[in-house]
């Protein structure tokens, strides 16, 4: 104290590093004290979203090496096997699109029936009607007989449309193809309906096959049944 007393110019020059210690560890702890109140004011970090699960890829039964189109699993359709490569069902819908399918394939199976019948010689009489299932196109027009066939046609389509508008657009709940035409029972139960329901879209597409190959069988070959 006495060495400090008598000599008050080392006195400040030794307390120099003291009160520079001393400032900067004031400072340091005010930019502590800032710094942790400004973390206080801003929002914590959002925890990273998980990216999306992607759906698992199905594999259509038809086409394996192609994918389910998701627009099929819309309705629950007997001997659906996720066929579809053009993408049909995901343009329009498909109500509509088995309502064709069922209606066109009904039409083959009648229709192959009734050319080989024809060419096994199962016609009608007169001599109009003794002509091959290939010839009878030019006949029926040339006796005016497809005007007939127009307009019978027509009045199916027109009873047709009345169910098909209202399970479309009117909140039915009929199943596309439906007509409600059992008269022998066939679908007495819900295991026996959805087989024969299997059934005849299955014969549906197979006859719209045959219907196809055995007209250009008979018009390539020029001869009746079995067309070689």
């Amino acid at each position: 104290n006495c060495d400090h007393a008598l000599n008050p110019t080392r006195t400040k020059i030794s307390r120099r590093p003291e009160l520079k210690d001393c400032q900067v560890a004031r400072m340091a702890r005010t930019v502590a004290l800032l710094l942790a109140s400004a973390s206080a004011l801003v929002p914590p970090a959002a925890t990273p979203a998980r990216p999306a699960t992607r759906l698992a890829y199905t594999a259509s039964e038809a086409l394996p090496f192609m994918e389910r189109p998701a627009s099929l699993d819309e309705l629950e359709m007997a001997g659906d096997v996720g066929f579809d490569p053009f993408g049909f069902s995901s343009i329009f819908n498909v109500k509509w699109l088995r309502e064709a399918e069922i209606k066109h394939g009904r039409i083959c199976m009648l229709a192959w029936t009734g050319f080989v019948a024809t060419d096994l010689g199962f016609t009608l009489p007169g001599d109009m009607h003794q002509v091959s299932s290939v010839e009878a196109h030019d006949v029926a027009c040339k006796y005016g007989a497809m005007q007939q066939i127009f307009l019978w046609l027509s009045f199916i389509e027109v009873v047709h449309s009345f169910g098909v508008a209202q399970m479309m657009w009117m909140g039915s709940d009929r199943q596309p193809g439906d007509f409600g035409l059992d008269p022998l029972d066939f679908c007495s139960t819900p295991e026996k309906a959805a087989d024969m329901k299997l059934k005849e879209i299955t014969h549906c597409r197979l006859a719209m096959f045959a219907f196809s190959g055995v007209v250009t069988q008979a018009v390539l070959t020029g001869k009746g049944f079995p067309y070689f």
